[in-house]
């Protein structure tokens, strides 16, 4: 059921059988498409970085195909642009898993890591991926200070992954909330194509969270090295 990834940290096995229905998306999609990843996405980046940004699922033509959280649609276009600008990534992001980008103190996951049908994971589905995977992520990484959530079901999961009720932090975009143990729980958007054609995410706001997060890391860093 879970395996180590490629730093150590326990995830899902590429078997994983948790979710049936999630399991038989991923077999047609193996069947369609066996060149593609189709399989849970690993999580990207160091497990000692300071924040983690939290999305909803993989793609089925992005990170399903790619193997690499959003990695191969738009939404990887925005995201990464703006890592990279305020020095959470270095390198050329290409929509491929061998372009050579890295994050730098940042990590990227998702609350579900298998591709849902039609992008919509069902609650249960979230229950299980936090209880066995996203819970045991956040309580493993040492250093983390922030947790960047883009959108609504992101919000709710990292919530309840470190014993919060979800109704007890109403999501926002810029939105942010003190977690347990000093940590800061940030809202966005989710930057997909829907949002940003519909006007309801900018990358002007984007940009704004992250910007905001760079600092609030920056300073937290400062104060602990004082």
């Amino acid at each position: 059921m879970a395996g180590p990834t490629a730093d150590g940290a326990a995830g899902p096995a590429p078997d994983c059988p948790l979710c049936p229905r999630l399991v038989a998306f991923r077999q047609a999609n193996r069947q369609a498409e066996p060149g593609w990843h189709n399989a849970p996405v690993p999580s990207f980046g160091p497990l000692d970085a300071a924040l983690l940004v939290v999305g909803l699922a993989p793609g089925r033509q992005g990170a399903n195909r790619t193997g690499r959280p959003f990695t191969g649609d738009y939404a990887g276009d925005l995201l990464y642009r703006s890592l990279a600008r305020f020095g959470f990534a270095e390198g050329e992001y290409q929509r491929h898993a061998d372009d050579g980008l890295r994050l730098i103190d940042a990590r990227i996951t998702n609350a579900v890591r298998c591709v849902p049908p039609e992008n919509k994971p069902t609650p249960a589905e979230v229950r299980q991926c936090r209880e066995h995977y996203l819970a045991a992520e956040i309580a493993a990484m040492g250093r983390l200070r922030a947790i960047l959530v883009l959108g609504s079901i992101a919000h709710g999961a990292v919530l309840a992954a470190v014993g919060l009720r979800p109704t007890s932090c109403r999501f926002g975009h810029a939105a942010q909330h003190a977690l347990p143990e000093g940590r800061l729980l940030v809202d966005s958007y989710h930057c997909s194509r829907l949002n940003t054609n519909t006007g309801r995410l900018t990358e002007a706001m984007f940009d704004a969270v992250v910007a905001e997060l760079r600092q609030r890391i920056d300073l937290a860093s400062s104060n602990a090295g004082r």
